[in-house]
């Protein structure tokens, strides 16, 4: 079983002479513990061309000390739902002081040369189809200081590491008779506050230690051997290529849409893990943020190379069409679940349960054994080199540096003006499959509607986020309309088939009439939410 946490900790350089100071004094801090010693040899792992270590992604195999196994590092990022916050941080450097964090995953050793599959879900949307390989072995020699607060808490460790690294070929060998040796200093939290940094870094400095120059070992083991991506991230962006500064109000059009999509990126390049290992709730959110990017491409098309765009728009639909096979099954499935539950207990109740079960239990099944299936294909792995190659080097058209406020704007009111249009013509559809099909175009175009405005939000401010709110708030309502539909439908076909039991056919019967019940209570809120939100969805509201 693998485990997983956030690893806060800061690495200083220093010289071989240096002697480590005692940290007793620091604020918070009662003791310091025997220091023990362990010998701990590692080999990391990467792709030929050092994709991971580009992305500030390291995957280790260990050996020795209290930690032996297979460690995966990735940068802690916003919306990563372990960290202890959701602040962006890069594995690399520290922002305003602070120290960086990284996620990390532990899997046992198990065999030397085969990474754990737990471990590779994590890695698979960034390795794009590349095979791993053994990059550089470390040998390091740790002196480890505990540090205890007045409650015996294990406040934090300082480790003093005398390391050699040497880099080795694809069999694992030494690539060369030289090697490296260095000392660095780690002090890492464990229980402690980041408070304890600033007066640490003090006594350390003023024991020869200074800001390590490399945000890993493996980094400075590997040097210059890295390039592209590694050298540009820097302070600017995480490994997924967020960068850290919203666009302001006097930014270009391209600078809303590159910041917008490059959350988007982020997001589906965070859930894909979780989808590969079946985890609660990643179809959704991965399939959301391909519909968020699909929207804003499609929103703001004009501004690129219409190719680029269509290509983009294309694969996007398919990669969601993929992702919403199991996504919908699932979401009718425990739905009806629910509401077989409420039927009177005996042979007609459990007969629909089973039927209910085997027909959309095995469309997840299905949907899910084929999402699997693409997200390792090529045509998968493309789609994401593509969409990081846009957010890089849009192909921009002139027009795209038009001032985005203005650009963002015009496109919120036109999805408003859409969606006015569709709320009309649902008011005016004959009753029945018509009108149900109108509603449908609403909850569509509420849909983008919302998406514009959040991509507007960081130039327009509470406005653009008032209009999202109120457009997904009809959105929801309204899927849940079309959940009622799509059950109903199911239903009615299920309890159709010949020679059904008249008590089974009867228990279908009463199931759909409980969706036509829950579609109508939704329609209802729709039109009371349609009323509250109508002042933020006028022309010019922003």
């Amino acid at each position: 079983m693998a485990s997983q946490g956030i690893e806060i900790e800061k690495k200083y350089d220093v010289d071989d002479a240096a002697v480590v100071p005692s940290l007793a004094e620091l604020p918070g801090v009662a003791r310091v513990g025997e220091p023990h010693v362990a010998t701990l040899e590692a080999v990391y792992f990467d792709t030929d061309r050092h994709t991971l270590a580009s992305r500030h992604i390291t995957l280790r195999r260990r050996t020795g000390g209290a930690d032996a196994g297979w460690h995966l590092k990735l940068p802690a990022v916003v919306g990563d739902s372990t960290a202890g916050d959701s602040t962006a941080s890069d594995s690399t450097s520290s922002h305003n002081g602070a120290a960086p964090q990284r996620r990390e995953i532990h899997a046992p050793l198990g065999q030397p040369a085969v990474v754990p599959e737990r471990l590779l879900a994590h890695l698979q949307a960034y390795l794009r189809g590349a095979g791993l390989i053994p990059v550089v072995r470390l040998e390091t020699r740790r002196t480890t200081y505990p540090l205890y607060g007045e409650d015996g808490v294990h406040l934090a460790d300082l480790a003093d590491d005398r390391v050699q690294a040497s880099a080795l070929n694809g069999d694992g060998l030494s690539a060369n008779e030289q090697s490296q040796q260095w000392r660095e200093w780690e002090l890492e939290l464990v229980h402690g506050s980041p408070d304890l940094f600033p007066a640490a870094e003090e006594a350390l400095a003023a024991a020869g230690a200074r800001p390590a120059r490399h945000g890993s070992k493996l980094a400075r083991a590997l040097g210059d051997a890295v390039t592209g991506d590694a050298q540009d991230a820097g302070d600017e962006a995480d490994a997924t290529g967020l960068p850290t500064a919203e666009p302001g109000k006097k930014s270009p059009a391209t600078a809303v849409v590159t910041f917008y999509l490059a959350a988007q990126i982020r997001e589906i390049l965070a859930h894909d893990p979780g989808v590969r290992l079946e985890e609660p709730d990643a179809v959704h959110a991965m399939r959301s943020a391909v519909r968020r990017t699909r929207s804003a491409l499609a929103a703001y098309r004009r501004l690129y190379s219409a190719v680029a765009v269509r290509r983009l728009l294309d694969e996007l639909k398919w990669l969601g069409r993929i992702l919403g096979a199991p996504r919908d099954a699932e979401v009718i499935l425990e739905r009806l679940r629910g509401q077989a539950d409420e039927l009177p207990e005996g042979p007609a109740a459990a007969a629909v349960k089973s039927s209910v079960e085997h027909e959309l239990g095995g469309r997840f099944d299905s949907g899910y054994r084929k999402m699997q299936e693409v997200l390792m294909s090529g045509r998968y792995f493309r789609l994401l080199d593509d969409l990081e190659a846009f957010r890089d080097h849009p192909p921009v058209r002139p027009q795209a540096e038009a001032p985005g406020r203005k650009v963002a704007a015009k496109l919120v009111d036109k999805a408003a003006k859409r969606l006015r249009r569709s709320h009309k013509a649902a008011k005016g559809a004959r009753l029945g499959a018509p009108h149900e099909t109108a509603l449908h175009q609403v909850r569509k175009d509420a849909k983008r509607l919302r998406h514009v405005a959040e991509a507007a939000a960081p130039v327009h401010g509470k406005p653009a986020a008032k209009i999202a709110k109120a457009a997904r708030r009809q959105q929801k309502i309204l899927g849940e309309l079309h959940d009622s539909v799509l059950a109903r439908d199911l239903l009615a076909r299920l309890g159709a088939a010949p020679d059904l039991p008249e008590a089974v056919a009867s228990a279908y019967a009463t199931l759909g009439e409980r969706q036509e019940e829950l579609g109508a209570a939704a329609e209802s809120k729709y039109r009371k939410a349609w009323k509250k939100s109508r002042k933020f969805l006028q022309r010019g509201v922003i």
